[in-house]
């Protein structure tokens, strides 16, 4: 049983690495799908309770945000993993002028999540960080996290 947070700011990429890694296996929280967090909480404790594994995909970007999470999984037995995407604001102001309309956030809400954005830590309960990053070619590349690596 597993939690997996992704953590990142708009556009680097969270969801597409959530299907291409995860979707046969976790279910996916994404608040842009439920639209309320009372969804969300629900559909977090059905997956608690009855031990399926999950994603949370949402900008998770601040220790707060993270914290709920983290403490229910911790405390239904689930191993907490979390993967941080590079968030240069610049490459992510253009992927997100890429998107489909319906799926674009306002320039400003994109920098405003990268100025709220803290580095996660082991500390916070993970068992595993990883650091995530889009190659040349789109895909994904995936390290062990090293903070001190992380631009």
């Amino acid at each position: 049983m597993e939690l997996v947070l992704l953590m990142g700011v708009q556009a680097t990429g969270k969801s597409t690495f959530w299907r291409e890694r995860f979707a046969d296996t976790h279910v996916r929280i994404n608040l842009d799908m439920l639209r309320t967090r009372h969804r969300e909480r629900r559909l977090l404790q059905t997956c608690l309770e009855i031990g399926q594994s999950v994603v949370v995909d949402n900008t998770n970007v601040s220790m707060a945000e993270r914290e709920p999470y983290i403490m229910r999984a911790k405390a239904s037995g689930f191993r907490v993993v979390g993967y941080y995407f590079r968030s240069a604001l610049s490459e992510c102001i253009e992927r997100n002028r890429v998107r489909p309309e319906h799926q674009r956030i306002p320039d400003r809400g994109v920098r405003g999540t990268a100025g709220r954005l803290e580095l996660p830590s082991l500390s916070e309960g993970f068992e595993a960080l990883w650091y995530v990053r889009i190659d040349p070619e789109g895909g994904f590349v995936v390290v062990p996290w090293q903070p001190e690596d992380v631009p």
